[in-house]
C-alpha cells in the first residue's frame, strides 16, 4: 500500500517559517520526505532552522515586499527546484479595540497577512502554471492559514479578523481560476494554538472563558494543527480544493 502521508518529491514554500507553527510545519514536511523553502523576516531563526533541517532553502525578507517575493521565486527556479506547494503562514498581531485602533496597526496586520498572502499566492501560482507548460497540467497545493477569528470576529483584533476573513476570498478565487492547471487551494482555520502569538488569550484573564468554548477542552499543540496542513499538501488530498478546514478542537460549534 502507498504511504498516504508522504511528501516525497514535494517542494513547499512556507512563509513565517522561523518560529511557532511555521517552524513545526517545516520539520514535519522534512520528516515526510519533502523540502521546504523557508521564508521569514528573522534571519537568525532561519539560520538555526537550516542547521537543524539540512536541505532547507532559506530566504530572509518581508513577505509583503513584492521584489523580495519575485527574487525568492527566481532564486528557487535557478536552483532547478520545481515548486509544488505553498503555505501562507506569516502573521503578526497589533491588538487594539475597534474604537481605539490606529491606522498603522490596521495597515501592518493587513499588509503582512493579506497582502503577503496575495503576493506569494500569485508568484507561486505563476511558477506552477509555467511548469505546466502546454499540457496545462501540474500538481500543486496552496494552503492558507486562516483562523476562527476570520469567521466570527475577534474582540480587540479587528485587523487580524479582517485579514483572516480575506484569506477565504484569496483561496477560493485561486481554487476557481487555477483548477484547470491542477492547482488546489484551501484554507485551514485554527482555534487557539500554543504559540507566542496566543500568550495573552491563554493567560489567566481569558483562560477559563476560552477553554469553556473548546469542546475538546485544551489548547492545540503546533504539531496537532500542522498535520492536517501536511495532508492538504499531499497527493492524498488530490480531489480537495476550495475548502476551509476548521482545526479548532470543535470551537466553531460554539460560535
Amino acid at each position: 500500500m502507498n504511504n498516504l502521508g508522504t511528501l516525497e518529491g514535494k517542494v513547499v514554500v512556507v512563509t513565517g517559517a522561523g518560529q511557532g507553527i511555521g517552524r513545526t510545519l517545516t520539520g514535519l514536511i522534512s520528516d515526510l520526505g519533502g523540502r521546504v523553502v523557508a521564508v521569514d523576516l528573522n534571519g537568525e531563526a532561519l539560520e538555526e532552522l537550516r542547521s537543524e533541517i539540512p536541505g532547507t532553502e532559506t530566504f530572509t525578507g518581508d513577505v509583503s515586499d513584492g521584489e523580495f517575493v519575485s527574487s525568492t521565486i527566481a532564486a528557487v527556479q535557478d536552483k532547478g527546484l520545481r515548486l509544488t506547494g505553498l503555505v501562507n503562514n506569516a502573521g503578526i498581531i497589533r491588538p487594539a479595540m475597534l474604537h481605539k485602533m490606529e491606522e498603522p496597526q490596521w495597515d501592518d496586520v493587513i499588509r503582512v497577512h493579506l497582502k503577503g498572502a496575495y503576493l506569494w499566492t500569485q508568484a507561486v501560482g505563476r511558477a506552477m502554471i509555467q511548469d505546466a507548460g502546454e499540457s496545462k497540467k501540474t500538481t500543486g497545493s496552496l494552503v492558507h492559514i486562516s483562523s476562527i477569528a476570520g469567521r466570527s470576529g475577534s474582540i480587540g483584533q479587528v485587523n487580524y479578523a479582517a485579514a483572516k476573513a480575506g484569506l477565504f476570498g484569496v483561496s477560493m478565487t485561486a481554487a476557481k481560476e487555477w483548477a484547470r492547471y491542477g492547482i488546489r487551494s484551501n484554507t485551514v482555520s485554527f482555534g487557539v494554538v500554543e504559540t507566542p502569538m496566543t500568550e495573552v488569550i491563554r493567560g489567566e484573564k481569558f483562560r477559563d472563558d476560552i477553554l469553556s468554548r473548546i469542546p475538546l477542552g485544551y489548547w492545540a499543540e503546533p504539531l496537532e494543527v500542522v498535520r492536517p496542513v501536511a495532508f492538504l499538501l499531499s497527493d492524498s488530498a488530490s480531489y480537495v480544493t476550495g475548502q476551509n478546514l476548521g482545526i479548532d478542537g470543535g470551537m466553531n460549534i460554539n460560535i
